[in-house]
Order: C-alpha cells, then structure tokens, then sequence
C-alpha cells in the first residue's frame, strides 16, 4: 500500500515543442490537444482569471471584515507567496509542459498519493471557484439590469433557494440563481468548440475589465480621502483572532488567494502552449506582476472613497461610486465591466478544471471518459460538459458565502507542494536540464511553502469539516477506482 502511494510518475526532460506538436503522445491514436497559446496568450489567460472576482468583490469584504485600509498589505503579502511559488510553477512548466499543473508536478516527485490529494485539492478549488463566481456575476448583472437599465427580474430566479446565516442553512424563498446557470452554460460552449476561440474571447474580455479599472483609479483618485485611511491597520477591539489588527491583515491575505486562483490555471494550459520552456515563465511571471499592482493600487483607490466599514457587500468597487453623484456614469462602466471581467473568471477556471480532470484521467486515476478528445475541435468535451453541469447546478443552488472561501484552500496547498517538489526534483535529478531555474532555490523554495501552508492553516481553522468531508470522498474515489487503474500498475 505505501508503495503504491509513493510511487513516482517517470519524468524527463521535454522535448522542444511547438504549435500542433503534442509533447503528451496520443493514446492508441487518439486526438491531443493542441498547441496554439502563446506568451501573450498565457498572460492574457492570467489576467483574465486573476482580475475578476478579487477585485469585483473579495476585496471588500475582507476590508470590511479582517483587514480595514490594510488590504493592501493582504495583497502584498498574497502576491509574495505567489511570486515565489510562481518561480517553481515556471521551472516545473518548462521543463515539464503538460496540462496538469501541481496535480503533474506531484506525481514526478512526491509519488501518486500525494498526486491524488492535490488534483483533489485542484478540483475543489476550481469547481467551486467557477459556481462562486457565477453567483457573483450574476449579482452584479442583476445591479446593472435593474438599477441601470430598470428592467424587470422574477425575483425567485435571482437567488440558492439556501442561505447561510448564523452558521446555519435557512431557507431564501428562492427558486435558483438562473443567470449564474445561464453563464455557466455559454462558457462551457466556448470551452467545448477550442482553446484558441476561448482566449480569443477573453483577450476581448481582458481589454474591456482594464479599460474601465483604469477610469476607476484615475478618476476616483480625485476624490480619495485620506482621512478614510485611518487607522490604516484598525485595532483588534473583540480579541477574536483574525478581526482587524496584524491578525486580520493574515487572515484577509488568505481570503485574497481566491483572487490568485487563475495563476495556477495558467500552468494548466501548458499542454496546450507553442515554445513552452519560453512562453510558460513569462506567461506565470507577467500576469503575476500585473495583476499584484492592479489589486494594491484598485485597494488603495476603494478604501480611499469609502470607509472600509461600508464596503462589505457583493459589489464593494461600485458601492465604493455610489456616494459620489458625480460618478454616476463611473458606476454603469464598473458594472459592466465587473460582469465581463468575472466572465473571464468563470471561462479560466472552467479551463483549468477540465484539463486537470483531463490529466488525471490519462494517468488512469478517473474514468477515461474525462480523458477524451473531440476529434475535430480537440478539446476534452465530454470532460467540458460533465464540469459544466456540476458547475452550473453548484451555482444556481448554493449560495455565495458557502463556495467562496474554501477555493483559497486548494490553491494554497498545491503552491506549497510545487515550492516542495522543486527542491526534491533538484536533488533526485539535477541531471534534467532546465530551461528556467528558480534563483535562490533554497531560500525562495521554503519561504514560499511556509507562506502558504501558514495561510492554509488560517483558512482551515474555519472550514475544517467541509476540507475533510471533501477529502475523504477523495480518498474513497482513489481506493475504489485510481489505485487499481492507474496506469502504473503495469509497470509494476
């Protein structure tokens, strides 16, 4: 048993791809995916995932609640541990271009149990990523149609039929959240028909959430106070760890790595990548860099307006606009541009999902259905659309504050395991050679996994049961199924 568990995925070193050259070969003929992204694309890929949700709500609802002004600093210390993971994700990506991000990267050194955990660990952080944030795109189109436009809802189709209030499930009056199944559904489209048409939609999608954050920041610096930057870290006054003080800065620092989700889905289109010892570094790094200063200056701006105490709500960036008259016009484009940014969201991380099901299921530990390739559009459809109605039924059915806080887990636990496969794969093979290296392996390595395991335990202290709920359905589905046909076994 705890040789099968600790047995290694065979790794060598990639050969040099390109567009149409599939580094993974083809299972008894079978169609592979195809190799159209470039760096461009990649960093586009990233923007599109990390400048979404975090932005559009996460951020003031972790003002408001743990962090006041010092968001800010939640974000630069989120955006540290994600800068040194993302120096391991690039060493691991070119030398090891595939499209099952940390799930890959484990199973070449930390054997097939651990593998299996953190795929897991992957598919809880992005399915839940993608119904949480449709429920969030749908509040905000709800905003604009009403408020703006004056256009009439049914209101039962708006909402979960669940709530969660007071550490209890109650009942909302509700049907179900139909524009959060409605998104779902047209992205899962996209998804289906090829990558290439899906980044050519979220680079239109990238342009337009930048545009209008740019007129945020620069015409709502004219009426920042800086009186509402005081104190900048409130005082911890109920003694209740993780509300306000240096205690809430941490603690908001791991409610923010929601927002850092789509770094990780970058990494899982390397499968899909031309030139990837190049592209996929640069891709990984660049969106990294951009989207970290975007958050911090985007705080600085929101938190200047409003009273960190008023920004708790689905749409912080547009609650933020409404005490100024003058910038009523401002508040229709950040609507609008809240729902094409959290569309790309939800269009990235249902990527990243289905290619991580896609990888696992090649390696024999899902069914192989999950593994399948449309022949024409080679794309994994069957996993598309399996992922799509979970994801849309998820969304329509659950309510926002029960999905979102557990996507952070994932993420921060598949950081930690790449910062710690980097150094195992230095010592076990420090023959293969690396188109990119990590500098300062044996400072910047354990730096970035005690940061997030750090974060991680915050984070576990409030959704323990859920995490260990969702894990021993984990190891159920391994024991039963993965274990037998892993494609290890005949090597054996």
């Amino acid at each position: 048993m705890l040789k099968t568990l600790l047995r290694v995925k065979p790794v060598e070193p990639a050969a040099h791809v390109d567009a149409g050259e599939p580094v993974e070969g083809s299972l008894q003929g079978e169609a592979t995916l195809k190799r159209t992204l470039t760096a461009r694309h990649l960093v586009l890929l990233g923007m599109g995932a990390v400048i979404g949700a975090g932005i559009f709500v996460i951020t003031g609802q972790a003002a408001a609640n743990h962090a006041g002004p010092a968001i800010m600093l939640s974000f630069v210390l989120a955006g540290l541990a994600c800068a040194f993971a993302g120096l391991c994700y690039a060493e691991f990506a070119a030398m090891m271009p595939v499209s099952g991000s940390a799930y890959s990267y484990s199973y070449a050194t930390l054997g097939e149990g651990m593998a299996w955990f953190i795929g897991w660990c992957l598919v809880l952080e992005y399915l839940f990523a993608s119904s949480s944030v449709a429920v969030g795109w749908s509040a905000y189109l709800l905003s604009f149609l009403t408020s703006t436009l004056h256009l009439p809802f049914p209101d039962a189709l708006t909402a979960a039929p669940i709530a969660w209030e007071n550490g209890q499930f109650i009942a909302s009056g509700k049907l179900f959240n139909l524009p959060a199944v409605l998104i779902i559904a047209v992205v899962s489209g996209l998804l289906y028909v090829g990558v290439t048409q899906s980044t050519f939609v979220n680079a239109i999608i990238v342009a337009v959430k930048v545009a209008v954050i740019c007129l945020f920041v620069g015409f709502g610096a004219m009426y920042v106070t800086p009186e509402n930057w005081t104190p900048f870290i409130p005082d911890n006054t109920t003694g209740v760890f993780g509300q306000f003080g240096w205690s809430g800065v941490f603690r908001a620092a791991s409610i923010v790595f929601f927002a850092y989700i789509g770094f990780d889905a970058v990494s899982t289109a390397a499968g899909e990548t031309k030139d990837p010892q190049r592209n996929m570094p640069i891709g990984l790094l660049g969106s990294l860099a951009v989207c970290t200063i975007i958050y911090i200056v985007v705080c600085a701006v929101m938190t200047g307006l409003m009273h960190y105490t008023k920004l708790g709500t689905d749409k912080p960036v547009a609650t933020a606009l409404e005490a100024y008259a003058n910038l009523a016009w401002l508040k229709t484009w950040v609507e609008i541009g809240a729902i094409a940014g959290l569309s790309s969201v939800i269009l990235v991380m249902m990527m990243g999902q289905t290619r991580i099901a896609y990888t696992i299921s090649r390696d024999g530990l899902l069914p192989r259905i999950f593994g399948k390739v449309h022949p024409k559009f080679r794309t994994p459809h069957l996993s598309t659309v399996i992922v799509g109605a979970v994801a849309a039924t998820l969304a329509g059915l659950v309510p926002l504050n029960v999905l979102g806080e557990l996507v952070a887990m994932g993420t921060l636990l598949a950081f930690a395991t790449v910062c710690v496969g980097v150094l195992i794969l230095r010592r076990t093979r420090a023959e293969m050679p690396r188109p990119f290296r990590v500098p300062a392996v044996w400072l910047v390595a354990p730096l970035g996994a005690l940061i997030c395991l750090t974060l991680f335990a915050m984070a576990f202290a409030a959704h323990w049961l859920v995490f260990v709920l969702w894990n021993v359905l984990g190891v159920a589905i391994y024991l039963g199924y993965g274990m037998r046909h892993s494609k290890l076994n005949k090597s054996v």
